[in-house]
């Protein structure tokens, strides 16, 4: 079975834990640092704070900007339930807004519709790791003084304008789980610019204690500590870090390999009767999944490809039809209703050969021809 995804990962990355697990310092320390230091070069952001998963981000990243009780967050309902889950955690009401049909991204218009007095915060996705419409929603942030907190679990690597996700705006979430474009292991980041945030956000991923941070970052460990603020157990391990260092001297191949693929898959499905691909420019995106829209016969092909041994999988189940979220929907989503039932996630992941990509190609354009046969 060709898998939907999975991560590359291999012996420098075994050498790297072996190296943590000899100095005995296992917790946030002095390879968090280091990994900090990596991505901030990479990016080109002033400050980025390492965490140990990326909803802990989401959720640390609104909580340092003083979301909160009495509050909403405009967020896609067409995301993971990782994005609303952050924003309930703060205490602040989620609100659901439409996409595109071209590409999956939030759609500006709507989002200026569902704008209210208690709007405090907008979470674009940068769905598939093409970035949201930035210029825009910077605009309508500034216009009602908002805060943008960008869920950019695709985008890691990523380009608007020539400017790398995370190197602008006011806060960039990451994820670096298992199957991300790097890996972690687990883990997650924050970038932002704001200097007095970013501390917050620092003393709040280890429970709100200062005064110890730079004893951790030279695998230091002292008795005196000041808890100065609520926070929470969110940081990263000098475990996962280190994975996360080898990873990044992989992640502009890693990236490349998965352009080359999407443009692959490109070419053999936008001349294909029956599927939709989405519109993305992948000399800026660094693409975490690849996504066509199968109107009418999504599941019928996800049955098809599990026969001819090819994952696939859907990305995502619209929120605001989840039992638990329903109780934030307000207004129609006619775009993201109609959408969700169509979108499939084929196989795409880093070290994919291109006869495993040809064998997916295979079996999606078979089985257009056997439906098509079918229906005749």
């Amino acid at each position: 079975m060709i898998p939907t995804s999975k991560p590359s990962t291999g012996k420098e990355e075994l050498s790297a834990i072996e190296a943590v697990m000899e100095t005995g310092w296992l917790g946030m320390g002095s390879v968090t640092k280091d990994f900090e230091a990596a991505l901030e070069e990479y990016i080109g952001a002033k400050n980025i704070i390492a965490v140990n998963t990326g909803t802990s981000a989401l959720h640390i990243a609104l909580d340092g900007y003083g979301i909160g009780h009495g509050h909403e967050v405009i967020v896609p309902s067409l995301t993971y339930a990782a994005s609303i889950q952050a924003i309930i955690s703060t205490g602040a009401t989620p609100v659901f807004c439409d996409v595109n049909e071209k590409d999956l991204l939030v759609d500006i218009k709507d989002i200026k519709r569902r704008i209210t007095s208690k709007t405090k915060a907008i979470m674009p996705v940068h769905y598939c790791g093409k970035p949201c419409d930035m210029d825009s929603l910077m605009a309508l942030a500034e216009e009602h003084n908002l805060v943008i907190i960008e869920d950019a679990a695709h985008a890691f690597g990523s380009k608007y304008k020539g400017r790398k996700i995370g190197s602008f705006g006011h806060a960039t979430c990451f994820s670096f789980d298992p199957i991300k474009i790097i890996t972690c292991g687990e883990g997650g980041a924050v970038a932002l610019d704001d200097d007095e945030v970013a501390e917050k956000i620092r003393q709040k991923r280890i429970l709100g204690i200062d005064k110890e941070t730079w004893r951790r970052y030279r695998n230091e460990r002292g008795w005196f500590y000041e808890v100065v603020s609520h926070g929470f157990r969110y940081h990263m391990s000098n475990i996962n870090a280190a994975i996360g260092l080898e990873q990044m001297k992989k992640v502009d191949k890693f990236i490349t390999r998965r352009r080359e693929i999407c443009r692959r898959y490109d070419t053999a499905f936008q001349s294909t009767d029956g599927i939709y691909t989405l519109d993305i420019d992948y000399s800026e995106t660094a693409p975490f999944t690849y996504i066509i829209r199968v109107p009418g016969m999504r599941d019928d092909m996800m049955d098809f490809l599990k026969e001819k041994e090819v994952g696939s999988g859907v990305h995502y189940i619209a929120n605001h039809t989840q039992p638990f979220f329903r109780q934030y929907t307000r207004g129609e989503l006619n775009v993201t209703d109609r959408l969700w039932k169509e979108i499939l996630t084929l196989p795409l992941y880093s070290e994919m050969t291109n006869e495993e990509a040809d064998q997916v190609i295979h079996a999606v354009t078979n089985y257009i021809i056997t439906a098509s046969l079918t229906h005749v």
